[in-house]
């Protein structure tokens, strides 16, 4: 009974440790890391709470003090998925005047380069009749597997890589200025262009796949950081309608993610509505929301949902918005003040 309680007093203070080590402002792996399971911290956090006080009891002075710091850091952990539920305040209104010809659906996943379900996922695609195809972890072999789209979507921007990093974008709607742009690394590309809506408004849409912070690809968070805050500043000093969707490879509710929405001025459609965790698919514990959509406050939401999986680690995403300009002074747009700005700037900057 006393090794019990003696290990659940350890793993009290191990999950304590681990839901503060996210406030370490390093780029190292193992600090960014740890901001990605903040629901699954949660959960284990309530358990060790209720197990210590209704198993054991509150006894002695150091049962007080572990029971008093779980309870801390479960209001904390609440806290911070707070905005991501149903009861939180949605960042993105919903869509009020049904506008056909302004809405634009999209369709994001990365399909896990080595999956070969690519039947699976061209039958996913299918179901919800996007109007904007993007996919990601894409080689030659994916490529040629989906040949079949440039039936239905006439105009596309192709960057096939054997490096996991590859993407493919299919559109029904006429592309502009579309580039591929290796912004950080010379072989992790990304998709930039102007999409026209069938009302003629032009949308810059930008489509990234940064490297995650971890052991066996990057240890460090650099240059995804720096990636995601570039398109940030992007997006930010554009005019009219922005859309930035991938894998970002963070979680929304990070301390980069939320920067990057400061630095932006893009909304979330998520907050409000859920989490919508895309990874991992096959580890119902294992998930957090990795794959995003974010757009300027000139939008509104006509639909959004995670689709089944098809193959990959990765659930794929679908969302629908309308391009709303009468909305904007009514969504409120975030904002970096002088700190944010100089942290971005430094992120920007430093070496990778």
């Amino acid at each position: 009974m006393e090794l019990s309680k003696n290990i659940a007093i350890a793993l009290s203070y191990i999950i304590i440790i681990i839901s503060l080590v996210p406030l370490i402002r390093h780029d190292y792996w193992i600090f960014r890391v740890c901001e990605y399971p903040r629901l699954q911290k949660l959960f284990i956090n309530v358990v060790l709470l209720l197990f210590l006080v209704f198993f054991f009891g509150i006894e002695t002075t150091p049962d007080k003090v572990i029971s008093f710091l779980l309870f801390l850091n479960t209001g904390y952990l609440i806290y911070q998925v707070f905005p991501f539920t149903s009861f939180g305040p949605k960042q993105l209104h919903r869509t009020k005047k049904n506008e056909p010809k302004k809405q634009i659906g999209l369709f994001i996943g990365n399909v896990f380069q080595y999956n070969r379900n690519a039947a699976e996922y061209l039958k996913c695609i299918k179901s919800k009749d996007p109007d904007v195809v993007m996919l990601v972890e894409t080689d030659q072999w994916w490529a040629s597997q989906l040949e079949t789209l440039k039936e239905k979507y006439p105009h596309q921007l192709l960057a096939p890589s054997e490096n996991t990093y590859g993407m493919l974008l299919y559109s029904k709607f006429e592309l502009q200025e579309e580039k591929v742009k290796f912004l950080v690394q010379d072989d992790i590309p990304s998709v930039h262009m102007k999409i026209k809506l069938p009302s003629g408004d032009l949308i810059s849409f930008h489509g990234l796949h940064p490297t995650p912070p971890v052991p066996q690809e990057n240890p460090r968070s650099t240059e995804r950081d720096k990636e995601i805050l570039l398109i940030g500043k992007e997006a930010k000093k554009t005019k009219g309608p922005v859309i930035v969707a991938g894998d970002l490879n963070d979680v929304a509710w990070s301390y980069t993610t939320e920067l990057f929405s400061k630095i932006s001025g893009l909304l979330d459609p998520r907050k409000g509505r859920g989490f919508f965790n895309t990874f991992h698919a096959k580890y119902h514990f294992l998930r957090f929301p990795l794959d995003h959509v974010f757009c300027s406050n000139d939008f509104t939401l006509v639909h959004i949902e995670r689709m089944p999986n098809c193959g990959s680690d990765h659930f794929p995403m679908f969302i629908k918005l309308q391009y709303s300009p009468e909305e904007a002074v009514r969504q409120e747009e975030p904002e970096a003040d002088q700190e944010d700005k100089e942290t971005a700037s430094k992120k920007i900057n430093k070496a990778t």
